[in-house]
């Protein structure tokens, strides 16, 4: 296997290697749930996912961790607004993410630490950090002391002297009460009317880049393979994480840090104020889960993707054309005949899956992997063509089934899959069979009679229906849906 993959932290590309043979041990940072998944989440999530996937494919046994963050300032000034409880709005937006995530068939991670469960890991982690002399409390804060740890910005780039005050992300306290302007906190006192609990350094809550050391420690170990998050979370989230970590545990946090790039609607940055937000709950109300993910791993991943009608109408008609192929053996399979359902899947075609694992392997290169998707369906819907208009083909059964089954296998580990409602005719929303062949004969009958208004009228309403009509020499009539 030569999977190579980019590397935020030494900025090149580098072979894959897990520090335990056929194991890999991913964490990949979760929501902060005061609201519903736009569409950032979802290009990040289903990428993730296809990570895994992928890792799985081809032949790692993958423990994959995300966690989320269910005590932040976000959560409780959305509890206040709604006279609610930090718990009730934890509650419901992790529901909607799961309800949100496995429609866009994302697999649910092997665990989802809350921050608010991991208190006492926390603790352990904070008190290590102030016996080592990297932490400090001051009037019921800790805060971590940046200049303690010489390798602070070895992420991100950034030097000491590049960090501005504030620039530690999500940090409360007087700028007074810290050594360092560039010093963030660790656990932050409590305020009057919030969650609380109690500590060695008084009642308060853990600071955000805290729960995330102490929840990859817990599950995954000192040093995991791969690290991964959006690129807005390199500084201060994961730059901290590292100082904090590998203070503590005096190795490296993660081996692999891999970051996915930003989502513009239109060019523009996705926000509220300029109304161009989208959850990802509103776009599936109009388009299928499928599209999205085409349309997400139609970019590499670490590029922008930006989202306009034309990509996803692009999206849309490449879906159309994949959901065809993997559609292939329900629609076609008995004009075939020999087909059986019980037989051994054929092998795979070494040639596509040859090519199809080189583009991965590329820092797993989706582009890519969907080209050899393409082609694939490609020469399905050519078989396709074939059989409706001539009635059978020349190319071997075997070829046929070896094509579709490839398409198949390649496809779900993108996670593209047809619906199983969609794999059979008898649940196919509209017209019969029956019906079909009844309204084709009352249409040769209107043509025989010279009522060609009837007959257009007939084959325009199995056209809407979704059913093409081939009219053959001597007065036949074939059709598909």
């Amino acid at each position: 296997m030569n999977l190579k993959i980019y590397n935020t932290q030494t900025r090149t590309k580098e072979t894959f290697t897990p520090l335990e043979p056929q194991q890999v041990k991913m964490y990949c940072c979760g929501v902060t749930v005061y609201d519903y998944c736009h569409l950032g989440h979802a290009r990040s999530y289903i990428f993730w996912d296809v990570v895994r996937r992928y890792l799985e494919w081809i032949g790692y046994t993958v423990k994959y961790v995300q966690n989320f963050t269910d005590i932040d300032d976000k959560i409780l000034n959305r509890a206040k607004k709604e006279n609610s409880s930090m718990e009730a709005v934890s509650e419901r937006f992790i529901e909607a993410y799961f309800e949100d995530l496995r429609r866009l068939n994302i697999r649910d991670a092997d665990a989802y630490p809350r921050a608010t469960d991991n208190i006492s890991e926390i603790y352990q982690l904070i008190q290590q950090l102030e016996k080592k002399g990297y932490a400090y409390a001051s009037k019921g804060d800790v805060f971590y002391n940046v200049e303690k740890f010489p390798e602070y910005g070895k992420l991100s780039g950034r030097k000491q002297d590049q960090l501005q005050a504030g620039a530690s992300g999500r940090v409360s306290g007087a700028e007074g009460e810290k050594k360092h302007s560039s010093d963030f906190a660790l656990w932050k006192a409590a305020k009057p009317g919030e969650p609380a609990w109690k500590s060695p350094w008084g009642e308060g809550r853990p600071g955000w880049h805290i729960e995330c050391s102490a929840m990859v420690r817990r599950l995954l170990g000192a040093t995991i393979d791969i690290h991964g998050g959006g690129g807005d979370l390199i500084f201060p989230h994961h730059e901290n994480e590292i100082a904090q970590s590998e203070a503590a545990n005096c190795e490296p946090l993660a081996r692999f840090w891999m970051h996915n790039g930003f989502v513009t609607v239109s060019g523009e940055k996705m926000s509220k104020s300029l109304g161009n937000f989208t959850t990802i709950r509103q776009l599936l109300e109009t388009v299928d889960p499928m599209v999205i993910r085409l349309f997400v791993l139609g970019a590499s991943y670490r590029k922008p993707l930006d989202f306009t009608n034309d990509a996803i109408a692009s999206a849309e008609n490449g879906w159309n054309t994949l959901k065809e192929g993997l559609l292939f053996k329900s629609q076609y399979g008995e004009k075939l005949g020999g087909w059986d359902d019980h037989e051994k899947p054929p092998a795979l075609h070494s040639e596509a899956v040859e090519r199809f694992q080189t583009a991965m392997d590329d820092d797993f290169n989706t582009p890519g992997g969907l080209a050899v998707l393409f082609e694939l369906a490609k020469e399905l819907r050519k078989e396709g063509n074939v059989l409706t208009h001539e009635g059978k083909t020349e190319t071997p059964l075997k070829q046929i089934q070896q094509t579709w089954w490839t398409l198949v296998q390649l496809a779900s580990v993108l996670g593209l899959e047809v619906d199983a409602e969609e794999t059979s005719t008898d649940t196919t929303p509209g017209l019969s069979d029956q019906e079909i062949e009844d309204l084709v004969q009352q249409r040769l009958a209107a043509r025989k009679a010279k009522n060609y208004a009837e007959g257009d009228q007939i084959r325009d309403r199995l056209k809407e229906a979704g059913i093409t009509l081939i009219d053959r020499p001597g007065g036949e009539t074939v059709w598909h849906r």
